[in-house]
């Protein structure tokens, strides 16, 4: 079998499909994207691999294909697409929700982070947000959803964040990116020692969209219960944890002698040897 041959059956039977045609295997990796193997040694084997517009005449002067590896086994082959169809899965699903494409989230505005690309925020209930990473891995897409119960001086410290990086012309040399940058990280130190909602990681992207819908639902509700834990709280003492010393001291006074029960036991023997004497 050709080396192309061993990676259409290996692909085959990850269920991934794939086409050649000449010295190029094709494989789709959405409806507007595929990966291309164009073979370079035969006897090696080797082959480039190259990401490029599906659907797209190879004639056409816009075409054009980017080389992002390049194989020398099947394994690597077959490593090399599940990477790229990840990716591309997880792009997808930042597009989806940064355009509000699908109709359950269609009321949730989410903006992408400056600081981490794969990471995006929308603002839910009276003061909360959702904060949603995507992200490959060990070649499975992910979303990890968390529920995020602002502080009660956030829209104060973000206003003056805003004042201090945008109308302020102390520093003429911040581009709008190195605003959004800054602002990312005040954000973050804002909201450190918030009162967090682990909402789960999600690879079923369907079920997620589900899972945003009821969490922008149930924001308020959510916000009401997540109560800041006081730092003052009474807490039993690790050693007293059962109260055992309060029994022990029970039983001190009940049966237990002190030295005044020895010195009067002494006392009384000495009395006794002194009838005797006598």
């Amino acid at each position: 079998m050709s080396f192309f041959e061993d990676i259409a059956a290996a692909l085959d039977r990850e269920g991934i499909e794939s086409r050649v045609g000449g010295d190029t295997m094709f494989v789709p990796m959405s409806a507007s994207l595929e990966l291309q193997f164009v073979e370079i040694d035969p006897l090696l084997p080797a082959a480039n691999v190259y990401i490029a517009a599906a659907d797209v005449d190879e004639d056409d002067d816009e075409f054009e294909a980017v080389l992002v590896a390049v194989v020398f086994s099947v394994e690597a082959a077959v490593a090399a697409v599940a990477e790229h169809i990840a990716t591309d899965q997880v792009v997808t699903v930042l597009r989806d929700l940064l355009e509000g494409t699908d109709e359950r989230i269609v009321d949730l505005e989410f903006f992408q982070d400056h600081l981490n690309p794969q990471q995006v925020r929308a603002e839910v209930g009276t003061n909360a947000e959702l904060q949603v990473v995507v992200e490959a891995v060990e070649g499975v897409p992910s979303a990890a959803v968390v529920f995020v119960a602002l502080p009660e001086d956030y829209e104060d410290v973000i206003d003056d964040a805003e004042v201090e990086l945008w109308e302020s012309d102390g520093d003429a040399e911040l581009t709008d990116e190195d605003r959004a940058r800054l602002f990312d990280v005040i954000h973050d130190e804002a909201v450190a020692d918030a009162e967090k909602l682990e909402l789960g990681t999600f690879t079923d992207f369907d079920r997620l969209f589900d899972v945003l819908s009821l969490a922008a639902d149930q924001a308020e509700e959510w916000e009401a219960q997540l109560l800041p834990v006081e730092d003052d709280f009474d807490e039993p003492d690790v050693y007293d944890i059962f109260g055992q010393d309060d029994e022990d001291d029970e039983d001190d006074d009940e049966g237990g002698f002190d030295e005044d029960d020895f010195d009067d036991e002494e006392d009384d023997e000495e009395d006794d040897d002194e009838e005797d004497d006598d």
